[in-house]
Formats: structure tokens, C-alpha cells, sequence
């Protein structure tokens, strides 16, 4: 075993081996933190996708010219705070400015160096409190290119979305090229075998438009406005903000 995971090995044994309560403590304290930082956000969207994305590679700057189009258009722009991917959309975000440029980072034996591009960041002990941060406080989900945790993810906001924990949440799948393969698969066998329904491959839309989703996303906002003046939430804080966006 190669030293560094020997060490990985050791911290991990001592993690799991540690008290739970102390545990119990921390994961509080995930979301404590998290609710009391992005409680009242407003309109924000998550863009997902690789932190090995260099800066000259066509994704980074596809990601940086769509969190310039949404924050020019007044939306916050969440990410995982770190380095590839997350960090050109935070960039694109902070560069704009006028908006939130939130990363949730967490802290990572690799890859997972914060990126200079936020106006709020938040470090998570675990992965699954982080997970549900990103999601929460989000109008649209945008995955771009990436590896296994871009496509968990990706599967946790299908499933939120499959089972209606969230609702009136856009997922929208950036590279046709990258990501078709996988829609594939998911019809030819997740569907073919009646695993998932036809209908629930329509929670994604696979696009290289980067303006669709911008219109999409204006379009997902007038729904939700609707939505929360059908059950009475007019003179909430988040009503408000949408509000004030929808008038822009």
C-alpha cells in the first residue's frame, strides 16, 4: 500500500473508531451552519461538474459564460467551491458581480482546494450535509462534464426530483457528446426494464444552448412564483426576492 493511503487508511480507522456523539455533534453543526447561511439566499442556481476542468478546456469556459449569463440576469450562483468546473462558474459569478458567488467546500485528502471566485464560503465535514445544501436553496440544478461525484450528484437530484422531494426544480445536462452515451444507457436499460418510467428521463434536458437554460430557468421562475401564491406564501422573504427578480 502506497504510503499516502496508508495514511488515508489510519485517518479513516480513527474517524470510524472516534465517538458518535462527537459525530452527531458535527453533523449538526453541518447544518446549523448551512441553514443559517443560505437561509435566505433568493434565487440561486447550482452548477455541478469536474474539479480537474483546467482553464483552456471548452467546459471551464462554457461554465464561466453561464454564471456570467445568470447573474447578469440577478441569480446566485452556487457551486462546490472548488477548483475546475466549480471554480469558472463561481468566477464567471463573482466577476459579474451584484450577486452571491456561494462554494461549499469540503475538506479532501486531493482536488478539493477552495477557489478564490466566492463572496461566501462554507467548509462541510461531510459530504451528505454538503449534498444537501447545494440542492436546498436552488430554483435549477446545471450538471456539466465530470466524474463519479458530478454524477452522484446528478443521481441525487433525479431522485429528489423522481420522488418529489424538491419540486419545480429544472435539471439541465450540459455536452450532448459527453453525457448522451449515459442517456442512453439509462433508456436502453433503466427503462427497458422498467426500472424508471419513460416520463422520468423527461427531468432532463441534455443541451449545449447555454441561453435555453437561461430562458428555461426565467421560465421555471414563473412557475414558482405561482406556486407559492396558490399556497399563501406571498409575504415571505423568498416570494420577494423572486418577485423582485421576475420585475427585472
Amino acid at each position: 500500500m502506497k504510503k499516502k493511503d496508508n495514511e488515508l487508511t489510519k485517518k479513516y480507522i480513527k474517524d470510524v473508531k472516534s465517538a458518535d456523539m462527537w459525530s452527531v455533534f458535527r453533523i449538526i453543526a453541518d447544518f446549523v451552519k448551512g441553514f443559517d447561511e443560505l437561509g435566505e439566499l433568493g434565487p440561486t442556481v447550482t452548477i455541478f461538474g469536474s474539479a480537474r476542468t483546467k482553464e483552456d478546456e471548452f467546459y471551464y469556459k462554457e461554465a464561466q459564460k453561464l454564471a456570467s449569463k445568470l447573474a447578469k440576469q440577478g441569480y446566485n450562483v452556487m457551486t462546490g467551491g472548488g477548483p475546475g468546473i466549480m471554480g469558472a462558474a463561481n468566477r464567471g459569478a463573482y466577476e459579474v458581480g451584484d450577486v452571491e458567488s456561494i462554494g461549499l467546500n469540503i475538506d479532501l485528502p486531493f482536488e478539493q482546494i477552495a477557489n478564490p471566485y466566492t463572496t461566501k464560503e462554507l467548509r462541510f465535514d461531510y459530504f451528505f450535509s454538503r449534498k444537501v445544501m447545494l440542492v436546498k436553496y436552488s430554483m435549477a440544478y446545471v450538471i456539466f462534464p465530470g466524474g463519479f461525484g458530478t454524477l452522484d450528484e446528478l443521481f441525487e437530484a433525479l431522485t429528489l426530483v423522481q420522488t418529489r422531494k424538491v419540486t419545480g426544480v429544472k435539471i439541465f445536462v450540459i455536452g450532448t457528446e459527453f453525457y448522451q452515451p449515459l442517456l442512453d444507457f439509462i433508456d436502453t436499460k433503466l427503462v427497458a426494464s422498467g426500472m424508471i418510467d419513460k416520463e422520468d428521463l423527461e427531468m432532463i434536458q441534455l443541451t449545449d444552448d447555454l441561453e435555453c437554460v437561461v430562458r428555461d430557468i426565467a421560465t421555471s421562475l414563473d412557475t414558482q412564483i405561482e406556486v407559492l401564491k396558490e399556497v399563501g406564501l406571498e409575504e415571505t422573504g423568498y416570494f420577494k426576492s423572486l418577485s423582485s427578480l421576475q420585475k427585472k
